[in-house]
This record gives C-alpha cells, structure tokens and sequence, in this order.
C-alpha cells in the first residue's frame, strides 16, 4: 500500500477490502462480538483447521528431518512443503 504524501493516510488497501471491513462492522453491531473478531462459517472454520493441522505435521516432518541428520535435498523439499502448507494456511476467503 502506497500513500500520498497529502491528505489522509489510507486506512484499507482497497475499495474491497474498505466494503468487507464495513459488512463486518455491521455485523456484530448490537451483539456482544469483539469489533476486531473474525467470523468464519463452519466450513471455513473446518478448512482452516485442517490447513493449520497439515501445516503442524510438515513443521514436526521437517523437525525429525533435523534431528535424523537428513540430507540437503530432503530438507530442502520438506522447507519448501512447509513453506506452501503455511501460505494456504493464512489464506481466510
């Protein structure tokens, strides 16, 4: 996100993302909801802890990788899986 040296610094990188941060508030408007919560549907709520579950086996496989002395080649491999599995795991929507 770039700002302009003038006017107002950007809260939001996007008119998207300025109309999800709005859906949100208008969400939990009224309820006992935290403003800075997340809300997930149970599907997405699932999906990410598999991610994040797969993302755990991949740090202990490249942990006992290590710890085996493993060659250059396999940690490479297994640095990279980790590497993918935790892009996937931060990705919400």
């Amino acid at each position: 996100m770039v700002d302009s040296e003038r006017g107002r610094r950007r809260k939001y990188c996007k008119r998207s993302c300025r109309q999800r941060a709005y859906e949100q508030r208008t969400l939990v408007e009224g309820t006992a909801i935290p403003e800075d919560a997340i809300i997930l549907s149970p599907t997405e709520a699932e999906g990410l802890g598999d991610r994040m579950f797969l993302l755990r086996c991949a740090a202990e496989d490249l942990s006992t990788a290590i710890g085996e002395k493993a060659d250059q080649d396999t940690l490479e491999e297994l640095a990279a899986e980790l590497l993918k599995l935790a892009h996937e795991a931060e990705r919400l929507r």
